[in-house]
C-alpha cells in the first residue's frame, strides 16, 4: 500500500491568513540612493532641512514694491514709484527697494530687500518721474505678501515632509529632491525563492519533449512577476524532480538566503509528492490543505531559517492563492498598501469655482465620511509647490465649460497609482513638533499644516476628520457632520489634549538680553513673526494686548510698535531659523524649537493643543488610532524641552 497523505481536515482560509501572517516575513531597513527609490517605502520620517523654497520669490513677473507705497491706488490715481533697478531669477539681488521705490522682478526671483509685495506688470505703467528718471506707475494697490511666495512657503524646514510607510513614487521623488535628500532610508524588499517542482517542467527555452509529457515551467516566472507586483524581490533557483533528496537539498538552500520559499507543485496527496516531508523533517508544518477552490492543496510552514509556502502545480491555481494569501503578506514586510483601481469616483466634499476657460487637472485628495462613502476635495498650494502633489491621490479633469464643480457633484479622480487609497486619517491644523511625532504611530495619516484658525474653519465645513487647534479657540469648535448637508453643526469632540511652552526665540547667550514683550515693543528689535492661521500668532496677538492694557494703550499700537509683526513665516521652527541667519533678532517659537535648534529661549508662557474630532467620525478608525497616540505619547511629550500632557 502507498504512503498516501490525505486532505481529511481543510483548513478555512481565514486561518491560511492567519498561519501566514504568524511568519516572519519583514526585512531589515536599509538605505537607497534617491534615484533607486521609487517604488520603495519609507523607514523612517523626512523631515525638511531646509525652507523650500530657501528664499522669499517673486510668484510672477511684475515689480517688487513695499506695500504701504501703494495704499490707495488705482486707475484713477495710480502710484508713481521710482524704478531702482531689476532681478532676475537665479541672480542675487543687488537692489534694495527704499520708500517711493520699486525694482522689476521676474517669476522666480528673490525679493530684494525692503520690498514685501509685488505687484503684477498687467496693473503698472512705465513713465518717468519729476527728475527725468525712470518710474512706474502702479495702478492697484497690495498688501505685504501678495504674490511673494514666502521662504518655506512650500515646505518649512523642520516641518514632517514624509512619514514612515510612505510609498515613494516619482510625487515624492520630487519633494525628496527639493530638500536636497540623496540616501532614503526605506523598508527592506522582501526576498522571495522559487522553487518549481515536477519530474515534467522544463524551463521555458529548454528543451522541450512532449512525448514524454514534459511542460513548460509557467509558475516560476508567473510567481516571480508577482512578487515583484507585490514589493519584493523574486530569487529564481533550479527546478527540482520528485526526488527527495534534491528537493530538501534546494529548499534548504533557498530558506537560508531568502526571507520566504515559495514551492509549486508536489503538494498533492499522492505518494510521489514528497514535499510535505521535507518541511516535517526540516522545519515545522503549519496547515495542509485550504477550503478554496482552485487551491485546495497548499501548503504553509516554516522551513529552516525562513518562511515557506506551497502553491498548487497548476498555473491558474496557483497564481489564484498567491494573490489571494501570499501577495497581501509580501506587501505588508514590505511596507505596502493593497492595490487598488486607478481611479476612484466620489461626491465633491465642496463647491470649486472655475471660469478661466481651459481644460484643469485639478489636484484633488480623498476621505472616506462616517459612513465610509469617498468625498473628493480639491488640494491646490499653487503650481510651485510640490507638496501640492504628495496631498493629492490624483487629479479630476475639469472641462474648459465647467464654471464650478457643485459640492455633491460626482466626480471621477484619475488616481496617481492603483495604489492610492483614501487617507485612514485626514486631518488639519497647527503646525506642531509633538502632533508630528504621534502620527507616525498613526497608519496612513495626511495631516496638512495650515494652522489653527484655518483648521478650525475647515472643521466647521466638515471635511476632515478632524483639527488640531493650539491656544484657546475663542468659541466652541463645531463641525458639519455631513460636509454636504445644511448649515447645522455639533459641537467637536476632544480626542487628546497637550500643553507646550512658548515664548521668543533669541540668538545663544541673549546677546540683546531680551526679557519679554516690552522689549519688542520699547526697542529697536527686528522680529519675525508666525502667520495668522497659527495658533502661536493668537498668543502673542493676546499677551501684546494685555501689556497695552496695562499701559493704557491699544492692541493695535502695541503690534505698531513691533518691527516685525506683519513679517509673517509658516513653520514653528522657520523664526528661529531666521535669527540664527542674523536676519531677525527676536522670533517667535516654542521652547522645543529653542532646546533643538541650539537658541536661546524667553518664556512667555504655555499653552494648550487639543484634538478636535468631527462629532460624526469619532468612531473612524484611523481618529481612535491618534486618540490611542495621545494617550500613549508619554515618551513623545518627555522627548521634547517645554511639553507635557
Amino acid at each position: 500500500m502507498s504512503d498516501r497523505r490525505e486532505f481529511r481536515d481543510l483548513a478555512e482560509p481565514h486561518e491560511a491568513h492567519e498561519a501566514i501572517a504568524s511568519l516572519e516575513l519583514t526585512p531589515e531597513p536599509e538605505s537607497v540612493p534617491l534615484r533607486e527609490a521609487r517604488g520603495r517605502v519609507l523607514a523612517e520620517r523626512v523631515d525638511a532641512g531646509m525652507d523650500v523654497p530657501g528664499f522669499d520669490r517673486a510668484s510672477m513677473d511684475g515689480y517688487a514694491v513695499r506695500a504701504r507705497d501703494t495704499f490707495g491706488a488705482d486707475e484713477a490715481d495710480p502710484a508713481t514709484l521710482d524704478l531702482v533697478g531689476a532681478v532676475h531669477a537665479g541672480s542675487e539681488p543687488t537692489v534694495t527697494v527704499e520708500p517711493g521705490t520699486c525694482a522689476e522682478i521676474s517669476t522666480g526671483a528673490v525679493v530684494p530687500d525692503g520690498a514685501d509685495a509685488v505687484v503684477m506688470v498687467e496693473r503698472t505703467t512705465e513713465t518717468t518721474g519729476e527728475d527725468g528718471a525712470d518710474a512706474i506707475e502702479v495702478r492697484t494697490s497690495v498688501a505685504p505678501g501678495d504674490h511673494v511666495m514666502f521662504a518655506g512657503a512650500d515646505i518649512a524646514a523642520g516641518g514632517r515632509a514624509l512619514g514612515p510607510g510612505t510609498e515613494i513614487t516619482p510625487r515624492e521623488i520630487g519633494l525628496l529632491s527639493a530638500l536636497g535628500v540623496d540616501e532614503v532610508p526605506v523598508r527592506g524588499r522582501p526576498t522571495v525563492g522559487i522553487v518549481s517542482t515536477g519530474d515534467e517542467l522544463v524551463r521555458p527555452g529548454g528543451d522541450l519533449h512532449s512525448e514524454r509529457g514534459q511542460i513548460y515551467d509557467v509558475n516560476s516566472y508567473t510567481i516571480a512577476a508577482g512578487v515583484e507586483e507585490a514589493g519584493g524581490e523574486a530569487v529564481l533557483y533550479p527546478h527540482a524532480g520528485d526526488d527527495y533528496d534534491e528537493m530538501e537539498r534546494l529548499l534548504v538552500e533557498a530558506s537560508e538566503e531568502c526571507d520566504l520559499v515559495l514551492s509549486s507543485g508536489s503538494t498533492s496527496a499522492s505518494a510521489v509528492d514528497v514535499i510535505y516531508r521535507v518541511i516535517e523533517d526540516r522545519g515545522e508544518l503549519l496547515l495542509h490543505g485550504v477550503s478554496v477552490k482552485p487551491g485546495k492543496p497548499m501548503l504553509i510552514g516554516r522551513l529552516t531559517d525562513s518562511a515557506y509556502v506551497g502553491l498548487p502545480g497548476y498555473p491558474v491555481s496557483a497564481l489564484t492563492i498567491f494573490r489571494t494569501f501570499v501577495a497581501p503578506a509580501i506587501r505588508r514586510a514590505a511596507g505596502l498598501p493593497d492595490p487598488a483601481t486607478a481611479t476612484a469616483t466620489g461626491r465633491m466634499a465642496v463647491e470649486e469655482r472655475y471660469s478661466e476657460g481651459r481644460m484643469r487637472l485639478m489636484p484633488a485628495g480623498l476621505v472616506e465620511d462616517a459612513a465610509g462613502e469617498t468625498l473628493v476635495y480639491p488640494v491646490d498650494k499653487g503650481s510651485g509647490a510640490t507638496t501640492s502633489l504628495v496631498e493629492a491621490d490624483g487629479v479630476v479633469v475639469v472641462d474648459p465649460d465647467t464654471e464650478y464643480l457643485a459640492a455633491g457633484e460626482e466626480v471621477e479622480v484619475q488616481l496617481f497609482s492603483p495604489e492610492v487609497r483614501a487617507p485612514a486619517l485626514f486631518a488639519v491644523g497647527e503646525d506642531d513638533p509633538a502632533l508630528s511625532r504621534l502620527l507616525d504611530r498613526v497608519e496612513r495619516p495626511r495631516y496638512l499644516p495650515v494652522g489653527s484658525r484655518e483648521g478650525l474653519r475647515r472643521l466647521r465645513d466638515g471635511v476632515p476628520d478632524a483639527a488640531v487647534v493650539a491656544g484657546e479657540p475663542g468659541r466652541d469648535p463645531v463641525a458639519r457632520p455631513d460636509p454636504l448637508g445644511d448649515a447645522g453643526t455639533e459641537p467637536a469632540e476632544v480626542v487628546g489634549e497637550w500643553h507646550r511652552e512658548w515664548g521668543l526665540i533669541v540668538p545663544a547667550g541673549n546677546p540683546d538680553d531680551v526679557t519679554g514683550l516690552a522689549d519688542l515693543v520699547d526697542r529697536d528689535l527686528r522680529f519675525v513673526n508666525r502667520d495668522s492661521n497659527a495658533g502661536l500668532r493668537t498668543a502673542l496677538s493676546t499677551a501684546l494686548g494685555d501689556l497695552a492694557d496695562e499701559r493704557g494703550t491699544t492692541r493695535r499700537e502695541a503690534t505698531e510698535a513691533v518691527d516685525g509683526f506683519d513679517r509673517a513665516v509658516r513653520a514653528h521652527e522657520s523664526p528661529a531659523r531666521r535669527v540664527l541667519a542674523g536676519d531677525a533678532d527676536v522670533g517667535l517659537g516654542l521652547r522645543a524649537t529653542a532646546a533643538r535648534l541650539d537658541t536661546g529661549f524667553v518664556s512667555l508662557g504655555t499653552q494648550p493643543v487639543r484634538v478636535y474630532a468631527n462629532p460624526s467620525r469619532v468612531g473612524k478608525p484611523g481618529v481612535a488610532a491618534l486618540r490611542e497616540a495621545v494617550a500613549d505619547g508619554a515618551d513623545v511629550f518627555g522627548s521634547l524641552a517645554g511639553y507635557e500632557r
